[in-house]
Order: structure tokens, then C-alpha cells, then sequence
């Protein structure tokens, strides 16, 4: 089979727990798994490609493992991305701080990193608002001073994230990335370029490194 072309190299950044994987399950298998995950050691792969005007633009993205121990693995994953999905958990409050981290390591080691600022779990705050942790306010204020997309999402309605339950949802996390990168926004990148190498199908699939999910 001839090699996935992978247009994007995106990664998932944040602290462990904010929801990463469950994300990256909604986009890709439009699923919710309930019940705890595994969690991830290094980062998983996934690509999956998206329909933006009249083009196919296929997303590279990396799912890294969100416990400081593997911060210096992490690294190594986001080097050469070009749209980083910086998340947060809106009911944690501690989860912005790690956020507000690893945007000021992009900006220190990937200038060329467009930014995703993507608050988690909204579902659990609709349903009790009381739970909510982190202002919205002050994240978008945020997200304007970095230059970066804002989105609140929930893996578990598909909320915002791309594979939304809610056809009349179009503010989605995913397609925003693909059309941004069709827009010119970021330079193109190639599988070969980024030093990945992809056998296989024509759909989406996951490939774990060192990771048990």
C-alpha cells in the first residue's frame, strides 16, 4: 500500500487527564469511550483527512502524554508541527496554568506554530455551571494576546470538536486547523518532510509509540 500523504503535522499539548485522547476519539472514530483511559506514554499517532472547499487536506496528529515526566518527550513530538491544540480541563483550574506553559514553549521553540487554545468538557459545566474553574472571559483574552483560535468543547456531545452531533455547530476545532492550513495560514508540510513514515489506508488509523491506548 502506497504511503498517507499527511498534509499538517498537528499536537496535542496539555496536562494529563484534560481529555487529549477523547478528543482526538471524537474527531477520528466520532466515538465517546466511557469509562477511564489508559494513559498515554510518549504519544499516539492518528491521520485522518478532511474536506475543505475542493480540496482533501489530510491532519498528522500527534497525541502526547500530558505527565510532566514525559514533558522532554513531548518536545520531540511538537518539533516541526505547524498547529499545536493547547488544551485545557474547564473544570480544573491548575489545567490553564499547564496550558499558559506549554504556549510559552511554543513560542520559544516553534515560532511558526499556529495555536489552538481548546478548553475541555464542556458538557460537565452545562450541566452544572458551578463547576466551572476558569472564566471564559479571561481565556479568550488569552487566546487574543497569543494570537490564538479559542474553542470550548466536549468530546462526549462532539461539541465544537469536528464531528459535532450538532450539524448547526460549524464553530469546530478540527476543521478550523484544515482550513486554516488550506488558507495559507501555516507552510505546507509533507510526511517525508517531517520525517514520519506512513504506510497504509485510505481512512483514518491510530498508531501508538510506547503508548498502551
Amino acid at each position: 500500500m502506497s504511503a498517507m500523504r499527511v498534509d499538517a503535522k498537528v499536537v496535542m499539548l496539555g496536562k494529563e487527564s484534560v481529555g487529549k485522547t477523547s478528543l482526538v476519539e471524537r474527531y477520528v472514530h466520532n466515538r465517546f469511550l466511557v469509562g477511564p483511559y489508559q494513559n498515554t506514554i510518549g504519544a499516539a499517532f492518528v491521520a485522518k483527512p478532511i474536506q475543505v472547499a475542493d480540496k482533501v487536506i489530510t491532519l498528522g496528529i500527534w497525541d502526547t502524554a500530558g505527565s510532566e515526566r514525559y514533558e522532554a518527550m513531548s518536545r520531540i513530538y511538537y518539533r516541526g508541527a505547524r498547529a499545536a491544540v493547547v488544551c485545557y480541563d474547564l473544570t480544573d483550574s491548575s489545567s490553564f496554568q499547564r496550558a499558559r506553559f506549554w504556549v510559552k514553549e511554543l513560542q520559544n521553540c516553534e515560532e511558526h506554530c499556529k495555536i489552538y487554545l481548546c478548553g475541555t468538557k464542556s458538557d460537565l459545566i452545562q450541566g452544572d455551571r458551578s463547576l466551572r474553574q476558569i472564566d471564559y472571559h479571561d481565556t479568550q483574552d488569552f487566546a487574543e494576546e497569543i494570537g490564538a483560535q479559542h474553542f470550548e468543547t466536549s468530546s462526549k456531545t462532539g461539541r465544537n470538536v469536528g464531528e459535532s452531533q450538532t450539524p448547526a455547530d460549524t464553530h469546530e476545532l478540527f476543521q478550523k486547523v484544515a482550513e486554516d492550513y488550506n488558507n495559507a495560514a501555516f507552510q505546507n508540510m509533507t510526511a517525508e518532510e517531517t520525517g514520519l513514515n506512513l504506510g497504509h489506508k485510505k481512512d483514518s488509523y491510530f498508531y501508538s509509540c510506547c503508548n498502551g491506548n
